[in-house]
This record gives structure tokens, sequence and C-alpha cells, in this order.
């Protein structure tokens, strides 16, 4: 059974289950909202990332799927945030393996020539990372300067105001994998396909919701800003340069969903030494990873440049 949303008395900004206030304008939560369950749980922390995964007795010698770090069982009094749903694995082991050995050949010319095909993989983990994909309503105020209406300065200040929405934005919530990896294979996540339990993958790890929820929300609010200063300097700012970009955002609603993402966790070795890959678990075009270079080659080229700039300058001086 869904429970009906609660609203703010004062600003009608959406109540989430165990909020004390709200989150817009701080109101006090009325007396008979229900509040979250305060109770006992375990969870595996990783003590080399800090992530936290889903404790099961029949984990043996657990390491961190993350970062391979050894982890260690906390028990933690909470009430802890919960997945409310998840997004299914499209892709299987084959399609990641796939995946591996065409993103290894397409780095480039400065990786070993025999990377694609000397690379063994060590490690191939599913596991459900978690996020917060959150609606928004704000009120941006924004100031820049551009060269539109300068005149004989090079700039003008210029300023506006403009209501945004925000649907469906995903804000990472895991621990274990970093910012940049999140943005390589968040775009892969199809938001429409969330499901109430885990799908497609058999014995994946799954990431906990380990971060209070105040923490969650300046994550979110940091998010908005970047957003809205990007959507201010592609609409907003006239002209064709500009700098200085600043905004400033009013809330006037936010509702926010904690779920669960899949992921492909890579570890390769080549020539005795691991990089690691994660690729999204429902599109393989998305992934990113560490790989090594060849050293022979760039100081091949390091060679030639340094004789080009030689020939060069002898040339100039010889006239």
């Amino acid at each position: 059974m869904t429970t009906a949303i609660q609203n703010c008395e004062r600003c009608e900004s959406p109540l989430e289950t165990g909020d004390l206030r709200c989150s817009i304008c701080g109101q006090v939560s009325p007396a008979d909202r229900p509040l979250a369950h305060k109770l006992t749980v375990q969870i595996l922390r990783c003590k080399g990332c800090g992530a936290a995964t889903s404790y099961d007795i029949e984990h043996q010698a657990p390491s961190c799927t993350f970062c391979d770090s050894v982890v260690e069982v906390e028990t933690v009094d909470d009430p802890m945030e919960q997945s409310k749903g998840y997004l299914p694995f499209t892709t299987g082991q084959d399609e990641a393996r796939k995946a591996m050995r065409d993103w290894l050949s397409s780095l480039g010319w400065f990786r070993p020539s025999d990377l694609t095909t000397s690379a063994q993989l060590e490690q191939l983990k599913p596991l459900w990372w978690v996020g917060w994909v959150f609606d928004a309503e704000s009120h941006v105020s924004w100031a820049a300067d551009s060269n539109a209406g300068s005149r004989r300065s090079a700039w003008a200040p210029h300023s506006g105001q403009v209501n945004m929405t925000f649907d469906d934005i995903l804000v990472s919530a895991s621990r274990g994998l970093s910012e940049s990896e999140v943005s390589a294979i968040g775009p892969g996540c199809d938001l429409r396909s969330i499901l109430d339990q885990p799908d497609g993958a058999q014995n994946a790890t799954v990431e906990q919701f380990d971060l209070q929820r105040s923490q969650a929300r300046q994550q979110i609010i940091a998010a908005i800003q970047k957003i809205a200063a990007r959507r201010v300097e592609q609409n907003e700012i006239p002209g064709s340069h500009f700098r200085k970009t600043q905004v400033s955002i009013v809330l006037r609603k936010l509702m926010t969903r904690r779920i669960s993402l899949p992921a492909w966790v890579l570890a390769y070795r080549y020539k005795g030494r691991l990089y690691r890959m994660v690729i999204s678990g429902q599109n393989t075009s998305y992934v990113t990873g560490t790989a090594p270079y060849s050293i022979v080659k760039i100081i091949l080229v390091a060679i030639c440049v340094v004789a080009a700039f030689l020939v060069v300058f002898a040339l100039v001086v010889g006239r």
C-alpha cells in the first residue's frame, strides 16, 4: 500500500518519511508524521575506500568489491537509508568481457601495442551502487560578465532570474565509486526501469546508503547549482563570450528517491600489475577505467619532438 504524500504546511514542499523538518523552509513536521524505524543493522565496511555493503553470513574472507581492500563487520544503530528501487542488469558477463576488450583497443597509440591481447581478466563482479534521483523546482538568480553590450570595454555585467525544473537528476551516494566513474557510467542507466527487487545478476554485491540525509541533500543542492549554472550559460547569458558566472538558487519543491544502480566492476592484469574498470550494467558502451601507458612510445615521441626542434633551430641559426 502506497502512503499518501504529505506536504509542508508552510511552503507545500513534499515531506519524506523520517523528516523532522521541511528540507526547504525548515518548518517542523507535523507530530503525526511517520518516522523512520530505528533498527540495528550489520554492514561490511571497507577499510580502504569506506564503502558499505550488505552483510551476509555466507561471506567468507570478504574483500571489498570496489577496491579489493579488507572489509570488517560493523554494527550500525540507525535509522539507515534504504533503497526504494533497483535498476535491473540488462547486460551479462560475456557482454562485460567484450566491452573490456573493446575499450582497451580504443585507448589510442600511446598504450602498449599488446594491451588488448595480453590483458588478463582477474575478477568480474556485479554490484548495485547507490544514488539519489531527485525532482525539484527552483527560482534561480544569476549574474555574469558578457561581451554583449560592452561597447568600448571588453566585458559588460548582466544578471537575471529564471524558474527551472529538474526532473530525474541522478546524484551519486556511492562511497565505492569515484565521482568520475559515476559520471562515466551514470548516463547509461535507464531510470524508467526501476523494480522493487534486484534482478538480472546472481550473487551481486549491494552497496548500502550509509550517509545521513543532511549530507545527501547537501550533495543534491550542489548538483542543482552546477546544473543551473550550466543552463544559465547555455540559455540565459547574452553574447558569445562570458565569464564569472554565479548562480543563487531558492528551492520550491524537492522530491528524492533512493535507488540502486547496476554496474560491472572488473580487475585485469597486465605485466603483473592490476588495473580496474567499471562498466554500466545496462549499457556497456558506458565504461571507464585505468590502463597503462607505453613508456617506449612516449620516449620515442619526446625524442622526435626534440629532434624536430633542433632541426628548426639549426635552420634559423644557419640563415
